[in-house]
């Protein structure tokens, strides 16, 4: 028997529309409810896409009235930790826009409560599903530059949301960076140990939160990451998928975020003694993007329902790069390195695998 997930809209804003359009074209899934803390945008929201449901200020009330089996958080980061818990608790799977939370205390709770309760929490990292970043990890996993001893990405770019980010107090690191450094993780396949961060507003900046910040992250295989980015960067913008560079013990990776990566290693017969050596270029495996990032996460996501399985962006992996960036707002502010696996290392005694 098929599975229908009746789903609870969390969240009406302009990112919603992106989730509502994939969610109509499921033959599986309902939109039951669409929830705004302004029912005029949810109310919207159904008017805009001819959707015949309620509407609700209150997700509780939304589920627990139409019997939603799915919530998709798509609200702001302050109300992950509340929506995603209390909709476990009523029984829901969620599929939650990143961050996962805006504290370390309510990652690690809310990993606890899809534990407790057996429902799945995963994540919104669009950025992993890029054909491109996957043909990236794919040239180190064949060995191509052997041991990767450093990875860099730099992200320049000025975008003019207004409203909420513009408040935030980082909201580069909690918004945006958690794309790369999930990524980050991924292209290694190595999770973070310690971080060392200046955050900063620069000159011209219209944020009222620290909207730069330069970061360094010792890597569990040993190797280091570098983030510098800055979210007020007038001309010369970097891809909004950053700019890359990772070094191994024989090659190099290099990516702009826009085109393919490639690599250059050294070449075959080469002498050691040799001062500089000569280099041969491997392009990466050129796939096609079928499906955008967002369409092809929420696939993976309702897969793993269908699997009985965890999504690979399930909240417990999540946290690692949760991790990633508020240790480095932590560091920014206390200005000395911190141990990013005190945080990991607290949620696993918390039964993360069980």
């Amino acid at each position: 028997m098929t599975t229908t997930y009746k789903i609870a809209v969390a969240g009406c804003g302009g990112m919603a529309n992106t989730w509502v359009k994939y969610a109509l074209e499921r033959p599986d899934a309902e939109i039951v409810a669409l929830v705004d803390i302004k029912a005029e945008y949810a109310q919207a929201m159904a008017e805009k896409h001819g959707i015949a449901c309620r509407t609700y200020t209150d997700i509780a009330q939304a589920i627990e009235e139409t019997g939603a089996n799915l919530v998709f958080d798509i609200t702001v980061p302050a109300s992950h930790y509340s929506v995603g818990t209390t909709a476990m608790k009523l029984g829901c799977d969620v599929f939650s826009e990143k961050p996962l939370a805006e504290t370390s205390e309510q990652c690690m709770e809310i990993v606890h409560v899809s534990n407790q309760t057996g429902r799945n929490h995963a994540v919104m990292q669009n950025r992993r599903f890029d054909v491109r970043i996957r043909a990236l990890r794919e040239l180190i996993t064949a060995g191509h530059i052997g041991k990767p001893g450093y990875a860099g990405a730099d992200f320049f770019l000025a975008p003019h949301f207004g409203g909420f980010r513009d408040a935030m107090n980082s909201p580069l690191l909690l918004d945006m960076a958690i794309h790369t450094f999930d990524q980050a993780r991924l292209i290694l396949g190595a999770d973070p140990v310690t971080v060392y961060c200046q955050e900063f507003n620069p000159a011209g900046s219209w944020y009222e939160g620290q909207a730069a910040a330069i970061c360094i992250f010792e890597m569990s295989d040993g190797s280091v990451f570098c983030y510098r980015g800055s979210w007020c960067a007038e001309g010369a913008p970097t891809s909004w998928e950053a700019e890359w560079r990772v070094t191994g013990e024989k090659g190099t990776i290099v990516w702009d975020g826009i085109g393919q990566p490639y690599a250059e290693v050294v070449a075959p017969g080469e002498q050691e003694e040799s001062f500089m050596r000569e280099h041969i270029r491997i392009e990466a495996d050129s796939r096609e993007q079928v499906k955008p990032f967002h369409e092809s996460c929420l696939d993976e996501m309702f897969a793993s329902l269908a699997e009985q399985r965890r999504a690979e962006t399930d909240c417990r992996d999540n946290i690692r790069s949760m991790a990633m960036v508020l240790g480095a707002i932590e560091s920014s502010k206390t200005g000395r390195k911190i141990r990013l696996s005190d945080m990991i290392d607290d949620t696993e005694s918390r039964n993360i695998d069980k």
